[in-house]
């Protein structure tokens, strides 16, 4: 299934899309795309229903986020060797991890926001793993029956802030608009390997990234069970896992985005984000 939020920001419903691409409303059958709707006996039964039954939405409705804001919104770092060596940093041993705002979650098509004092806000096409169902302390051979589904990213980030102002990468990576996801929360019987799907970012029409979830570097299966050794993770919870090489501060000169540019962020299977780039102007 491909499950979708639709509608005005902060009054979404909770829908699919029909083999024909129209948005089914879910309405009648749970509240949201969240923790409760994400679990295996609640996917069952949403999968079980005939979507030529379900109200149709009209074309061109706002899309928010795939999933209701989560609980946690983890990120891991440096996770494509290509991309460790752009940003000139060493292949980690094991994961990076840090947090992004679960606040900054957004919709996939909605505006990019330049935060107050920025001058190095940077672009980042991801693979995000949607939690279904309670994990800790789990194995890797067992972690994929954990996962929901799967979305894209565009991992936004403030450079200076991340990498210039001390302490822990998360200062460049929460702040509002820098976590689109979606357009789709995919189930992840629909992707057949997960571990082999084209990422694309286009900066103003133009390739800027072109990569491969195979060449990451621990896998969705490893970070699962990885990151729940140290916490546990809950239905509705996002895990966005790195991103290919092409980002902004690789190039040579670096390139920023600015207000105007826009982007459009794919992944095979996943869909596409198209966003437009605005400056702050509180």
């Amino acid at each position: 299934m491909k499950l979708v939020r639709f509608g005005a920001k902060g009054h979404e419903k909770p829908g699919l899309v029909d083999a024909s691409g129209t948005i089914r409303d879910l309405s009648a059958h749970i509240g949201d795309i969240n923790g409760a709707a994400l679990s295996p006996d609640s996917l069952s039964k949403l999968k079980a229903l005939d979507p030529s039954t379900l109200p149709a939405v009209a074309a061109g409705t706002r899309l928010g986020s795939c999933v209701e804001r989560p609980g946690n919104f983890i990120a891991v770092g440096l996770n494509y060797a290509d991309h460790a060596a752009e940003s000139n940093m060493p292949v980690p041993e094991q994961p990076i991890l840090f947090n992004k705002a679960p606040n900054c979650v957004q919709g996939p098509d909605d505006v990019i926001v330049i935060p107050k004092g920025s001058e190095k806000t940077d672009w980042e096409v991801e693979l995000a793993i949607v939690i279904g169902k309670t994990a800790l302390y789990i194995d890797e051979k067992n972690a994929l029956d954990y996962v929901a589904g799967y979305c894209i990213c565009n991992d936004i980030s403030e450079r200076a802030f991340q990498t210039e102002r001390g302490g822990q990468w998360m200062k460049g990576k929460g702040s509002p608009t820098f976590g689109p996801l979606g357009p789709w929360l995919v189930t992840k019987d629909e992707i057949k390997d997960v571990q082999d799907l084209g990422m694309t970012l286009d900066l103003n029409g133009k390739r800027v990234q072109n990569g491969s979830t195979k060449t990451m570097i621990f896998g969705v299966a490893h970070l699962v069970a990885y990151i729940s050794q140290f916490m546990q993770l809950d239905a509705g919870d996002v895990i966005t896992t790195g991103t290919p090489p092409g980002v902004g501060m690789g190039m040579k000169p670096p390139v920023y985005l600015k207000a105007g540019d826009s982007m459009k962020v794919g992944i095979t299977g996943l869909g596409e984000q198209h966003q437009k780039v605005e400056a702050y102007k509180g």
